[in-house]
């Protein structure tokens, strides 16, 4: 188990160099597909900042699933909120304190993903539940990589389909008649998704191991079942956050902003939200599965079919071809009229 952890890593690493360029020349890229000139300036600097992550980042999933393969879930859940608590405090202290802005966001965030992967690291090392797991470093990683990579591009397509879905949500809103309102509202929207995903993908990687598992002892009808646990679980917490997003929907917003105008466009938009919130706690699930069961290279194929010929053109015509697209707009415009008739009320009083 520990090879094939190592050579997983050496894959990602790999991926990471080759994303490398991408990130350093982020500017370049947002340009020529037409976000603004403040929108690429900001993201390049971002991602600049992100270029340390992708490496840990590397390192951390091999390391996770090779934890996750042994059920060892709890030390990986303690070291999680130690990092997280920590890295609320670093980002507080850089950003507000330090003022180093987006950049000392980005690396604030890069060290935080390599601290985690320090503590993995140790733990991978120093555990006695890893003796018989974990041999060390092995030049036998470097041997079968092929037949490795075979068997894995299927997963990386399969997940990557679903996770630049988003991201192409969010360049497609750089491109409405706001940019500005539109990408800090389709952002914040974003992050109200991301936190119900992350529970969704906890219970996807719990998924996928436990249905490998049973399938692999022979036990379809307990993977079956766990199945069944799952998804009731996944469309509980999911219910639970669409209610949260439509009752606290300007509440949350402030969390991120001060910004009336974005504050009023993600208002507008939480309906629409709160029912993805909804569908998106049911999918990642049903990915873990297929992922447990080896169907990898199947809903690849449905995710590109269903994200990129059906979703995504469907969102570019109501964004750009339809009312839809300036309801951002008219938000915008509602909060500019508002604020006008509330001055001109309180010059009127004086």
């Amino acid at each position: 188990m520990g090879i094939i952890c190592q050579r997983a890593i050496i894959l990602h690493l790999g991926a990471a160099f080759l994303l490398t360029f991408l990130y350093w020349f982020s500017g370049p890229v947002l340009r020529a597909i037409g976000q603004t000139e403040s929108v690429a300036e900001q993201g390049e600097i971002f991602a600049s900042g992100l270029i340390p992550q992708l490496y840990a980042f590397a390192l951390s999933c091999p390391m996770q699933r090779f934890l996750q393969a042994q059920n060892i879930v709890n030390p990986l859940a303690y070291m999680s909120v130690a990092v997280f608590l920590l890295h609320i405090l670093l980002t507080w202290i850089v950003v507000y304190l330090l003022q180093y802005g987006l950049l000392g966001a980005a690396l604030t965030l890069s060290f935080s993903w390599w601290l985690f992967v320090i503590l993995n690291g140790l733990y991978i090392i120093l555990s006695p539940s890893c003796k018989e797991t974990w041999t060390g470093l092995s030049a036998s990683a470097f041997t079968g990589i092929w037949p490795y990579f075979k068997l894995t591009v299927s997963s990386a397509v399969m997940l990557c389909l679903e996770i630049w879905y988003s991201q192409g949500l969010v360049l497609v809103s750089g491109l409405l008649v706001d940019p500005t309102v539109s990408l800090d509202s389709i952002s914040i929207c974003m992050n109200y998704l991301n936190w119900d995903m992350q529970f969704m993908f906890g219970l996807s990687a719990s998924t996928s191991v436990r249905v490998g598992n049973e399938l692999g002892a022979g036990h379809p009808k307990v993977a079956k079942l766990s199945v069944m646990v799952v998804n009731g679980t996944s469309i509980v917490i999911s219910i639970i956050f669409s209610v949260i997003v439509l009752i606290f929907r300007v509440g949350l917003s402030k969390l991120f902003t001060t910004d009336y105008e974005v504050i009023e466009a993600v208002s507008d938009l939480t309906p629409l939200l709160a029912i993805s919130v909804f569908l998106n706690g049911i999918q990642p699930i049903l990915s873990g599965v297929a992922i447990g069961s080896g169907w990898q290279a199947t809903v690849a194929y449905v995710n590109l079919a269903t994200y990129y010929v059906i979703g995504l053109p469907i969102g570019c015509v109501l964004a750009f071809r339809t009312s839809l697209g300036v309801a951002v707009q008219n938000a915008a415009e509602r909060v500019k009229k508002s604020a006008n008739e509330d001055f001109s009320g309180l010059v009127e009083a004086i």
